[in-house]
């Protein structure tokens, strides 16, 4: 139910590692606060 909710959101929370800049999952970003970030990323409009 919670991923349905994020859908219909305008942005998101990613987590990405400061050394690779690979994207890593939030709750792992939130634990290692000093190689990491989590940024804010707007969703892309889907058109037709």
């Amino acid at each position: 139910m919670r991923q349905n909710a994020n859908r219909n959101q305008q942005s998101q929370k990613i987590g990405r590692d400061a050394k690779s800049g690979q994207f890593i999952p939030v709750r792992e970003a939130q634990r290692r606060p000093s190689t990491t970030t989590v940024e804010t990323m707007k969703r892309k409009p889907q058109g037709k």
